[in-house]
């Protein structure tokens, strides 16, 4: 049985992933999300150029690391991931760089990867993310229930 869902998603939907947190925990779920995610609802601070200090200083890339860790630790955890993945910069069906690497680890894993959004035709990675067949639930978190996931 399913219990735990890590969720994986550009800093740009964190607030979205908090929201989605309460729904799914209402489902019935244990809800893994980013440190990031906690901080942005603590401070109430949604600005993600304030949390990505290492494009100013280089210097903060450990922290970057340190971040990338953390998160794979959920995702290990975690018994499926759930992609968030809205419209960002006109694209629709955003998956970007990180969350592509959080994808790959989780198919390593053998856990289920759950994309809450089609992604668009010309998503540059498009072959790599059906590659690891992933389930789309079309924006319905409703497919995403304890029956399915059974």
């Amino acid at each position: 049985m399913i219990n735990k869902i890590t969720v994986c998603s550009s800093v740009s939907f964190y607030k979205d992933c908090l929201e989605l947190e309460e729904e799914l925990i209402k489902m019935g779920f244990k809800v893994l999300l980013p440190v990031t995610a906690y901080v942005m609802k603590k401070t109430g601070n949604y600005d993600v150029s304030s949390y990505k200090t290492w494009f100013k200083d280089k210097g903060d890339y450990g922290k970057k690391a340190e971040l990338i860790r953390q998160h794979f630790a959920k995702i290990a955890e975690g018994d499926v991931i759930l992609v968030v993945n809205n419209k960002k910069h006109g694209v629709a069906g955003y998956i970007g760089a990180n969350v592509l690497m959080e994808m790959g680890l989780a198919f390593h894993l053998n856990k289920p990867i759950f994309i809450l959004n089609e992604i668009a035709d010309d998503n540059q990675f498009k072959e790599e993310i059906f590659g690891m067949n992933p389930v789309f639930l079309n924006g319905d978190l409703k497919l995403f229930s304890l029956e399915r996931l059974a």
